[in-house]
């Protein structure tokens, strides 16, 4: 059993991430900014806790083997969420990342293309930013997974593809729901094969 802290656990990617860890018997801390909203599940302990207190968030991280980031990258500096997990001891670092960053042919993003929505910009560009200062990062043993495209809650079926930085896509488009996407992350923690790299799922 791992000690695993998710941070964002009220938002639609990380309560899916932590019932998954919680159903393959993991210790799991949900840490929310309001951890009364969280559901009630085997080994998971909900805290409060916020980024911009950091000493307090490193000691709410401190103990555990595994950091996972499910947070929206406008909403949080990015150089003070990486020293905060070096600093709690955390062996791991798993992020949520995006679509947005990755390639749709060589050296051209998905970001980049004329129509991506307008809408999503400011989150896709944030992003890519966390993902160059990861790939940068000498002192944390981080993995970065982006969902493809289409992200949307769904089933959890446990079929899926994986990639490295190509959006992957099928006849139906480039999709993969919330649940699929924790299984991804979840078997990633368990057998780790993407030390200090960013892959990608989608079916």
């Amino acid at each position: 059993m791992v000690a695993i802290a998710v941070v964002g656990a009220s938002g639609q990617v990380g309560s899916r991430i932590v019932k998954e860890l919680s159903q393959r018997g993991h210790s799991v801390t949900a840490i929310a900014r309001q951890p009364e909203t969280l559901p009630s599940l085997p080994n998971v302990s909900a805290v409060k806790g916020d980024i911009t207190d950091t000493q307090a968030f490193i000691k709410t991280l401190a103990g555990h083997d595994v950091v996972v980031s499910a947070v929206k990258f406008t909403q949080v500096a990015p150089a003070t969420l990486i020293d905060a997990v070096k600093a709690s001891g955390a062996k791991r670092y798993l992020v949520v990342g995006g679509a947005g960053s990755l390639e749709v042919a060589p050296g051209q993003l998905l970001v980049d293309q004329p129509e991506f929505p307008a809408a999503y910009l400011p989150e896709a560009r944030a992003g890519l930013d966390f993902l160059n200062l990861l790939r940068e990062e000498k002192g944390l043993n981080w993995t970065f997974l982006s969902p493809s495209a289409l992200f949307i809650a769904g089933e959890r079926t446990g079929h899926f593809r994986l990639g490295k930085d190509t959006l992957l896509s099928n006849d139906q488009g480039s999709s993969i729901s919330f649940e699929d996407f924790a299984v991804a992350l979840v078997d990633e923690i368990e057998k780790p094969a993407h030390p200090g790299q960013r892959f990608t799922v989608g079916y």
